[in-house]
């Protein structure tokens, strides 16, 4: 009896029904994760590309922009492959009538579920190295061949009603038709200290070739005042005023990197530091409004009959201002924008470990066509998921959702429905 049992162990776990069920979920995989990166390829890069195509950009750094770029592609497609390719193939599975005879032949869920959670967890390890790696790496390299391309086609970096900022210059442009830009600002500081405001009502980009970005602005007006004495100013109006900004300045232009596109260990340290200096701030604003309540303390105390009793409404304006401004640092949005960062860098590549639980155990409820149900499902469920991360970012900016609850819900929702639809179908 003891020997049977043992051999019934055994039998519970097929070393070649494990390569094949892995096989099956590695080749869906595939397929799926085609499919969603030619969805988002299509929907990032391409139009990105018809953008720089449009403005004659060499064909070759077009290509590298786009290779560049593709970690964050990659970074997207893969859970959402995971999700469908896992409920294609155990849907097929079960369509099939192939769990049935597993399960006839004395064999356990445990040959669909270990596949299933070993694809999970070598895609979710996969995806968090591109999104944490590749993809700050490749941002590095784009903008360095971004400013490059800037040198030779400035055009790039104006849109209508956009600003701009160069080195020591700041452009503000208003509607663009072709290569003429309505309502043009530019705040610049010259070599010698001087600051100028220069206003014109259209500007002809030209190009400026080795020399920069060329501007012929037409009806300027400019004013221009020492940095030392802002009282001391001049201003003239001209017809026309050439402007130029060198590509030194376009090259060191600084580029915004946005929490996404950095390491975790670069957000997390960012956080750090900007909870350092908020400390500071709200400290400072704390020391002030006790001032304040000193203050209006001692107008009370001295009553009527005093001469700083007018004061008294000035003073409880003062102290409510100053804390209007901790509730504001309080819930810095800033800061909030890197914390929920933070936890999506996990929850989005390990969505791939939660998708299998529910994946698996849906999988196993199909009747017929479970291959065709499974994508269609899949693709449903990967919608809603998106959707999910979209609504809880946005309410975490917005209402104040605890960030980690606004990340982490999808794949909570996704693990305690598949681990649940999982323990009915096996007592089943």
């Amino acid at each position: 009896m003891k020997n049977f049992a043992l051999l019934e162990s055994k039998r519970n776990l097929s070393p070649t029904l494990f390569r094949y069920v892995l096989y099956e979920m590695l080749f869906s995989f595939a397929i799926c994760f085609l499919f969603f990166f030619f969805i988002f390829f299509v929907n990032q890069i391409l139009l990105m590309a018809q953008e720089v195509l449009t403005k004659k950009v060499p064909s070759n750094q077009v290509a590298m922009l786009i290779l560049f770029s593709l970690p964050a592609v990659i970074a997207m497609s893969a859970p959402f492959a995971c999700l469908v390719g896992t409920l294609m193939t155990v849907g097929r599975l079960t369509s099939d009538n192939e769990i049935l005879v597993m399960l006839s032949s004395g064999l356990s869920y445990k040959n669909v579920f270990i596949p299933a959670i070993t694809v999970g967890i070598v895609i979710s390890l996969l995806s968090f190295f591109t999104n944490d790696v590749l993809l700050p790496a490749g941002t590095v390299q784009f903008n360095k061949l971004w400013r490059k391309i800037l040198v030779s086609t400035p055009a790039l970096e104006l849109h209508g009603n956009s600003v701009k900022r160069f080195q020591d210059t700041v452009i503000v442009t208003g509607g663009v038709t072709g290569n003429i830009i309505n309502n043009l600002l530019i705040l610049d500081k010259t070599s010698d200290g001087e600051r100028r405001i220069i206003m014109a009502r259209t500007a002809e980009l030209k190009d400026g070739g080795r020399e920069g970005l060329s501007l012929n602005l037409e009806d300027a007006f400019v004013q221009s005042s020492k940095e030392v004495v802002r009282e001391d100013y001049d201003y003239a109006v001209t017809e026309n005023l050439q402007y130029w900004v060198s590509n030194e300045d376009i090259m060191q232009s600084p580029v915004s990197v946005s929490p996404r596109e950095m390491s975790s260990r670069d957000v997390s340290s960012a956080i750090k530091k900007r909870r350092a200096e908020l400390a500071v701030r709200i400290n400072d604003r704390i020391t002030r409004m006790a001032g304040h309540a000193v203050t209006l303390e001692n107008i009370l105390r001295a009553g009527p009959e005093t001469d700083g009793w007018n004061r008294r409404a000035s003073s409880v304006g003062s102290f409510n201002r100053e804390v209007s401004a901790i509730k504001s640092l309080q819930n810095d949005r800033s800061l909030l924008i890197y914390i929920i960062e933070i936890y999506r860098k996990f929850s989005v590549p390990f969505g791939a470990f939660c998708f299998v639980f529910l994946a698996v155990s849906l999988g196993l409820m199909a009747k017929k066509s479970g291959q065709t149900v499974g994508f269609i499902f899949g693709n449903i469920i990967a919608v809603l998921y998106w959707s999910m991360l979209f609504i809880g970012q946005t309410m975490g900016l917005r209402v104040g959702t605890p960030p980690f609850l606004s990340m982490w819900l999808p794949n909570i929702l996704s693990l305690g429905i598949g681990v649940i639809l999982a323990i009915i179908k096996v007592r089943r």
